[in-house]
């Protein structure tokens, strides 16, 4: 078990923005980041990053938390695994307690998994480094492909024996169940047999965004023509081929930098080029790109340049991968090499320096690429070249933001040598087309949930109201709570005539004092059993120390709790989202009048209760008709003018709840 001291020692270390900028392409925005969801498909950035509170915020999902969240969230870590991430990352030595067999009987499928992978990945590399075999077949591969010690230790390369179960004989020695080796493929068993699936084969380790081990694609050396050249690990709990691009580990970082993403087709296309310097490339794995691997690219820029070589398979394949790419929003150039060529081999034979010129020479906007590859096959035949102008502006039709498409029919007008009208019509009809479709699966959606609201809808909407109220003291509570502001008291005092008269008093009160106070005064309890615990125990922790500190209390939180409570925090920081101050609109800040937004507060809530004893006092007359009706119109008046007493107190009358 790892350390309370460790763990405080990680939160007090890791700064939430920069282990998310690993992930998410952020932009300043204000005081915070923001950037594009990594748990959804959007467009328009809903992810928000504080730096000063330490939390994260996803409006789109409505998840958020600490940095130990997103890594639970975003990589599925357990709680350990994202300490000893963390850990690593800013160089922090974990100091452990010892494990007992009950700790590890509990570990998740999941995580059983994962290290199955990971001790797979070292088995083949140390296989590989290590044994005779290994260094005669697999090393001696890798150095002819001219890979360096650095870069097959980097990538974690390694060899798969010739044998039939070697890998799987040392992992169950080792003490790795069957069931996990089957599940992850790395094994496969047949009645009471098993063996490896990658027999003789070099290995290439497939990571995640985070560098954790989903699977492995393994290459034959031979020449048996039965098995197939390129092997990869079957889809698993972990393991999703469409959503995972090879070398995004290493490549993030420099994917952020350069504002640019190279997409390749092979495992060694990406080694060689990040060997030769050119760190902000990934490869598809060999499989047709996915918009989900689109997305995974648009978390951290919006620019990709495909690079192929002058395969003709190769050529189609990256135009219809085109159309995927502009559909997601993003700027999208290609590169081809001449034949004979491919990424991997270009970048053997030339300098950085010759790479990134020739990369920045060639590279061509998509509708020049697809212009050059179809005019080829159009030549003088006006059928097919109209086929050809078709098939661009269907391309065209792709691209969500108007001035960009507009743009783009005016460059396809040039390239092609016909009128931008017709091009422009051609255009509408198919935008047309496609929003016509989207509308009546709309509607088809729409009919499909369409419900007749009832009388429990009814009663949860005035749920609600009470859910808001108890929600914005919670609010006021973590983000005021130890601020001291001054209060109107009323107190009721005999004048000299005997009577009783009010007389107001200001007094200095921390906002915490003043809630308590308040809710004590009124016997009221917090109806939503979450807000309840987490207001006792906002209580007890500003009775009990002078400085609250976020961070601390929300990682002591249960999950529940602190979902919540990073919720209410992120609150504010979703107005940065809409960009107000652009449009001349400026959001108040609620602590620049906090003494009145906290009795505002807490006579909503009277409000709210009043207005609720009047509504059942009615609801039980029309039960009863017994109700002395006198009395019940003194009750209901007396409650009234109590409301009215309230909302003068703030200098106008809110509008009631029924």
């Amino acid at each position: 078990m790892i350390t309370r001291e460790t763990i405080d020692k990680v939160f007090e270390t890791a700064r939430v923005e920069e282990v998310i900028g690993d992930f998410v392409q952020l932009k300043r925005a204000g005081s915070n980041f923001k950037g594009l969801s990594p748990f959804s498909e959007e467009r328009t950035p809903s992810f928000m990053v504080s730096p000063v509170k330490q939390i994260w915020k996803d409006f789109s999902t409505g998840k958020g938390g600490s940095v130990v969240t997103f890594l639970m969230e975003h990589e599925h870590f357990t709680y350990p695994e994202a300490i000893r991430f963390l850990a690593k990352r800013y160089n922090i030595e974990i100091e452990e307690t010892e494990v007992s067999n009950e700790d590890k009987a509990i570990a998740s499928e999941k995580e059983s998994m994962y290290l199955v992978s990971e001790f797979a990945k070292k088995y083949f590399q140390e296989t590989m480094l290590n044994t005779e075999e290994g260094k005669a077949i697999g090393l001696s591969y890798f150095k002819e492909r001219g890979f360096t010690s650095e870069t097959i230790t980097k990538f974690g390369l390694g060899y798969s024996p010739e044998s039939w179960d070697a890998f799987t004989k040392e992992a169950l020695s080792k003490g790795y169940l069957l069931d996990y080796l089957e599940k992850t493929g790395l094994t496969i068993v047949k009645e009471d047999k098993q063996f490896d699936r990658f027999k003789g084969r070099v290995m290439f380790p497939i990571q995640s965004m985070s560098g954790r081990v989903l699977g492995f694609g393994g290459r034959i050396l031979s020449n048996d023509k039965k098995a197939a050249k390129y092997l990869n690990s079957p889809e698993s709990d972990i393991y999703h081929k469409s959503k995972v691009l090879y070398g995004i580990f290493h490549a993030k970082q420099a994917i952020a930098k350069q504002n640019n993403c190279y997409l390749v087709e092979g495992y060694t296309d990406v080694i060689q080029m990040h060997q030769a310097g050119i760190e902000n490339v990934v490869a598809s794995s060999g499989t047709a790109l996915t918009p989900d691997q689109i997305r995974l690219i648009n978390r951290l820029t919006k620019n990709i340049t495909v690079l192929f070589d002058g395969d003709a398979a190769g050529l189609r394949a990256s135009i219809r991968g085109i159309d995927l790419i502009l559909e997601e929003g993003m700027n999208v150039k290609v590169c081809t090499f001449l034949e004979g060529d491919d990424p991997d081999s270009f970048a053997r034979k030339n300098s950085f320096e010759d790479l990134v010129l020739y990369l920045e020479t060639n590279a061509k906007d998509f509708i020049q690429f697809k212009a050059s590859i179809l005019m080829d096959e159009a030549k003088n035949d006006p059928i097919k070249k109209a086929d050809l102008i078709r098939d661009m502006v269907v391309s065209i039709s792709k691209i969500p933001d108007r001035i960009k498409r507009e743009i783009y029919i005016q460059e396809c007008s040039r390239i092609m040598d016909i009128s931008e009208q017709v091009l422009l019509n051609t255009l509408a009809q198919l935008v047309k087309k496609d929003i016509s479709e989207a509308d009546k699966k709309f509607k088809q959606d729409q009919k499909a949930f369409e419900v007749v609201k009832t009388e429990t809808q009814f009663s949860q909407e005035k749920v609600n109201i009470i859910y808001k109220l108890e929600r914005k003291l919670i609010e006021i509570l973590l983000l005021y709570g130890n601020h001291e502001a001054e209060f109107e008291d009323v107190i009721l005092k005999l004048n000299e005539e005997g009577e009783t008269i009010e007389i107001a008093e200001k007094n200095n009160y921390k906002v915490f004092q003043r809630i308590f106070l308040s809710l004590q005064e009124d016997e009221i309890e917090l109806a939503n059993p979450l807000f309840k615990e987490i207001y006792i125990d906002l209580i007890a922790r500003y009775n009990q120390e002078e400085v609250f500190n976020q961070e601390q209390y929300l990682q002591q939180l249960p999950e529940e709790q602190a979902q919540m409570v990073t919720d209410i925090l992120m609150q504010d920081e979703k107005e940065t989202l809409h960009n107000w101050e652009t449009k001349h609109i400026y959001v108040k800040q609620k602590d620049q009048t906090i003494s009145q937004y906290v009795s505002e507060t807490i006579i909503s809530f009277r409000e709210y209760l009043i207005n609720k004893l009047v509504a059942d006092l009615m609801n039980e007359f029309t039960v009863n008709q017994e109700i002395d009706v006198e009395e019940l119109k003194t009750n209901i008046n007396d409650y009234n003018k109590l409301k009215v007493v309230l909302t003068n107190k703030i200098g106008r009358i809110r509008s009631t709840y029924y």
